[in-house]
């Protein structure tokens, strides 16, 4: 079947499901909970949702531990739940992507229930099983994201199973072509019941180097597995086959997560022309605020480095696609990291959904994200569920770090930032379920809430809205070929979009005080499509002075 594209002209809302609405008082959003506002998603004008996963699982890492491919988690209701929430999504003309995660399964997977009970049985090697070394200890050095070695040993077997992640969660051996065949049988399961495409985990970790070697000492111990087994040997091969067994048959999208993966290796990646994935998640902009401990640190990006990703990726996926995103449910939220949480949460929100949405790309929104939503002040570090953070507590408890250090970076980076419940209302737990929540509400929701949102027409939500209608009004904004300008400025970031009749001018402040900025001459004039301030800037002259994390979009008719 041909592949249309509409990806390109999309905007994605992400949905976690758990922490969206719940519709049935047991405290956990659910697929009920999404039908009910599909009317706000469909007001807010976004045109797929991307679903965390809803398979069955025993919530391990929050559903990334698959135990049955083929099931709802009944926290999220039923099979008929998700048929409905299908149907009712696609005559709202909005169309469904699923969470896929073929990387590894939950240890509770039938798959490896049986595959460790012995080497020679049906299923054991759908993992990745190694003798011990001579003394017992593990195949190598490999440290996992979640624990200090990737290996987990298995009496019955008297093998050790390899887990890039936790040891619930034993990586899937994709050398065993059994095991692709069944993953393209699942796939083809949920793309028939109407499924428009996957966002696919860790997807560039699925070829591993079968010697299994030791990474390097100085690589950090959670990562160092990335030397064996990112972007490895037959990952192109193992894509292509995918694509070539299922994706071939169907009109869908496709973004994989790609962790240690650059510019250069992105282009294989999304070149139409070899058939692997329409787009990827990058990580480089998330990377220039790691410290000492990663990710949690206190450390801030600088602007020079932000606009030099930016640009790198816009210009190097000429022939592939970008995918465009500031959060998700494994990153802080934006208004904190990128913008400003306290003097110009509101105005800083809006200037960030600017520079994003008027990129190349498909633009993605984390729930909440439309609302400018920020970081939570959790009172106690017990208060944290996320697995990753608390590994993290413990580690820095270890090496003598102060609990003040340790709360501020839980509090900049945490995952459970991203992760807890909508504020729907400013009534008890945000509107979002009656019960005891799963997960605490943001302390903040009586201030923060789409409720007030929508009573306000000056809201983060309308300003979200309106980005969404223009990237359907002009073509420049799915099309055009950006163009940075200005890119020693310290304070603004400007870009042009341009096609062969049309031009867009971008510019965002990152600055708390007021700027003066210059644009080039060439670029003067056009109409002010939209702004965050009420503009006095209605004709794009060459000498702006912008306000704090002003936004500007300035929209061209070029003559030949």
């Amino acid at each position: 079947m041909a592949n249309t594209q509409w990806w390109k002209k999309s905007v994605v809302y992400q949905i976690y499901p758990q922490s969206f609405q719940d519709s049935n008082h047991d405290g956990i959003g659910d697929l009920q909970g999404i039908i009910k506002k599909l009317p706000y998603l469909e007001k807010l004008g976004v045109n797929v949702l991307w679903l965390n996963p809803i398979y069955k699982s025993p919530q391990v890492d929050n559903g990334y531990d698959i135990a049955d491919y083929y099931q709802i988690d009944k926290r999220y209701g039923t099979i008929a739940d998700f048929k409905e929430l299908l149907q009712k999504a696609h005559n709202k003309n909005i169309r469904i992507i699923m969470d896929l995660v073929v990387n590894h399964t939950s240890d509770q997977n039938i798959w490896f229930q049986e595959s460790k009970k012995s080497r020679d049985n049906k299923y054991s090697d759908y993992y990745i099983w190694h003798d011990p070394k001579p003394d017992g200890t593990p195949p190598n050095n490999w440290g996992s994201t979640f624990t200090d070695s990737a290996w987990e040993f298995v009496p019955e077997r008297g093998q050790y199973y390899l887990h890039l992640f936790a040891k619930e969660q034993p990586d899937l051996n994709w050398e065993n072509p059994k095991v692709r065949k069944e993953v393209y049988q699942l796939m083809r399961y949920w793309l028939d019941l109407g499924v428009d495409g996957f966002r696919m985990d860790v997807i560039t970790l699925l070829s591993k180097l079968q010697d299994f070697p030791d990474a390097p000492k100085d690589l950090p111990i959670h990562k160092n597995y990335y030397f064996g087994s990112s972007n490895g040997p037959r990952e192109h091969e193992f894509l292509q086959e995918m694509a070539h067994e299922v994706f071939d048959d169907y009109d869908v999208m496709t973004v994989g997560e790609a962790a240690n993966t650059n510019s250069d290796q992105a282009i294989l990646y999304t070149d139409p022309k070899r058939h692997e994935l329409n787009m990827l998640f990058q990580f480089d902009h998330m990377h220039l605020d790691y410290g000492k401990y990663g990710k949690f640190s206190d450390v801030r990006f600088k602007l020079s480095d932000l606009r030099n990703v930016f640009t790198e990726w816009q210009n190097k996926l000429v022939n592939g696609w970008n995918s465009l995103y500031w959060s998700n449910h494994d990153q802080p939220r934006p208004t904190t990291r990128f913008g400003n949480e306290q003097q110009y949460l509101t105005q800083s929100a809006k200037m960030l959904g600017t520079l994003l949405h008027m990129m190349k790309g498909t633009p993605y929104i984390f729930q909440g994200e439309e609302l400018g939503m920020r970081n939570v002040k959790f009172n106690s570090l017990s208060d944290y569920q996320d697995i990753e953070t608390k590994q993290v507590i413990q580690e820095m408890r270890k090496a003598g770090e102060s609990e003040a250090y340790i709360k501020k970076v839980c509090y900049l980076k945490s995952r459970d930032n991203a992760r807890t419940p909508f504020p729907w209302n400013d009534s008890k737990n945000g509107g979002f379920t009656d019960a005891q929540p799963w997960m605490k509400v943001s302390p903040d929701y009586s201030i923060i809430n789409a409720q007030k949102e929508l009573n306000d027409p000056n809201s983060v939500f309308y300003y979200y809205q309106k980005l969404i209608s223009l990237r359907k009004k002009y073509q420049v904004i799915v099309d055009g070929k950006y163009q940075n300008f200005n890119s020693n400025d310290s304070a603004v970031y400007g870009y042009t979009r341009t096609n062969e009749n049309e031009r867009l001018v971008v510019i965002c402040s990152f600055s708390t005080n007021k700027v003066n900025y210059t644009v080039p001459y060439e670029l003067a004039g056009g109409q002010l499509l939209l702004s965050n301030y009420r503009s006095a800037h209605e004709k794009l002259g060459t000498h702006l002075i912008l306000e704090p994390y002003e936004a500007l979009i300035y929209y061209q008719k070029l003559t030949h």
